[in-house]
């Protein structure tokens, strides 16, 4: 990579916060109502598990607030330790509400599994644990834990009426969990044997990203099929499947859902627009974004946010699930997200594969939509000072300046880890 090249991008400011064996990170990153940015380091490590880090902006100062084992009571339990967070903080009454997740998996049958025979004598994993941070008293709280073992991949809350929602991996089950009675519901298995089941058969790629409706509370996800379902909190029943709208496009490409290596016809991640009481969301390997209506069942495609070397390129996202770095900004009109782009002309070899992983390099890029306007922007590939490329990026926050953030992953002298990055300006000269 030149000079010339990195001129024509944008710089990641890379920050430290200390932690040598940190991982991939999806999702984990929020900015707080205090203004500062809130994050979870996962690992790897049958020793240590993830961490979780405060960010201020305007300080630059990283506090280290707690290890997610011990925050779940289990550093003594001698088991496959609370190695991640998948989902995003969501806050309520000055609390932040996450998740944890196995960061350990076994290789079964070529496939990462939920450990079935963990090494050096440890016991099973535990399971997933919802957990709050209290933005007052600056502890970090334990409110309870998924059954049967599993993690929690993907999480949503109803902020106004405070109850969490969660899909736990690998089997995809549905919990409805009340943080104030403590009450975990088990509402159902929403796809087949999730990601535990046998590929061709009985396989399903799980939903990473749910929608709460904010008038009725109703929770909405979809599967591999392109279905999209809703729960209601007051009947408590298995969620329906929405009669009128999936999201079989054409634009979105051809999947098998049976088959893992992609998110099928899930959409890949979803927000709320409260001005038009909709939702926008990106399908994953294509990158199209789109406008969903629950209420009136409507779904309608916009435009290909991926990069413009993509488009031009006509290729998907090489990130084999597409990516999660996507949210609106402050001003409730402009979406940000950090997606791919391809290193030279894209057409190079693609390594099959059977996980969420990168097929071929790829350029991280920043891109917006304005939304009033449908006006796109591609603000370029993004570059370390070094001429190295941030990869594996899956997160993104944006500060009260709206300056935007995001892990990503950056070489070290003992190796490669991910941390928080900042997004600036190149040089134009």
């Amino acid at each position: 990579m030149t000079n010339n090249d990195t001129q024509k991008g944008l710089l990641a400011k890379a920050y430290d916060s200390g932690f040598e064996l940190a991982h991939d990170s999806y999702q984990s990153l929020s900015r707080g109502s205090d203004g500062r940015l809130y994050y979870v380091l996962s690992s790897e490590s049958l020793e240590k598990g993830g961490q979780l880090f405060r960010f201020d902006p305007e300080t630059e100062q990283i506090d280290w607030l707690a290890d997610l084992t011990e925050a779940c009571g289990e550093s003594e339990r001698n088991a496959i330790p609370q190695g991640k967070s998948h989902v995003p903080f969501f806050e309520s009454g000055g609390k932040l509400y996450f998740g944890t997740h196995v960061g350990h998996y076994e290789m079964i049958q070529g496939m990462e599994r939920l450990p079935e025979n963990p090494p050096n004598g440890l016991k099973l994993y535990p399971g997933g644990h919802f957990l709050c941070w209290n933005l007052e008293t600056e502890r970090l709280e334990d409110l309870g834990m998924v059954p049967n073992g599993e993690g929690i991949l993907s999480l949503a809350m109803d902020t106004h009426r405070n109850q969490l929602y969660a899909i736990t991996w690998p089997y995809g089950n549905f919990i409805h969990f009340d943080p104030g009675s403590k009450e975990i519901i088990h509402i159902a298995s929403i796809a087949e044997k999730g990601e535990a089941g046998f590929p061709g058969k009985d396989y399903r790629v799980l939903c990473r990203s749910m929608l709460v409706a904010p008038d009725n509370g109703k929770v909405y996800f979809t599967n591999a099929e392109g279905d999209i379902f809703s729960y209601s909190p007051y009947l408590k029943t298995r969620p329906e499947k929405l009669r009128n709208v999936h999201m079989r496009r054409d634009y979105f490409g051809y999947y098998d859902p049976k088959i893992p290596g992609d998110m099928g016809y899930n959409w890949r991640k979803i927000l709320w627009h409260g001005a038009e009481n909709t939702a926008y969301g990106i399908h994953g390997n294509s990158g199209y974004l789109f406008r969903f209506d629950p209420k009136k069942e409507q779904l309608e495609v916009i435009d290909r946010l991926c990069s413009s070397a993509s488009k031009r390129s006509g290729m998907f996202d090489q990130f084999s699930y597409g990516y999660l770095g996507f949210d609106l900004a402050p001003d409730g009109e402009t979406l940000h997200y950090l997606t791919g782009g391809p290193v030279g002309d894209g057409l190079g070899e693609r390594k099959k594969i059977a996980k969420g992983a990168a097929k071929a390099l790829e350029n991280l890029h920043w891109v917006t939509y304005h939304i009033p306007s449908g006006k796109y922007t591609d603000h370029g590939p993004v570059y370390y000072p070094d001429g190295s490329i941030p990869t594996y990026v899956n997160s993104l926050a944006l500060d009260k300046a709206q300056q935007v953030y995001a892990l990503a992953r950056m070489k070290k002298p003992w190796g490669e880890i991910q941390d928080l990055i900042k997004l600036q300006p190149g040089n134009s000269s």
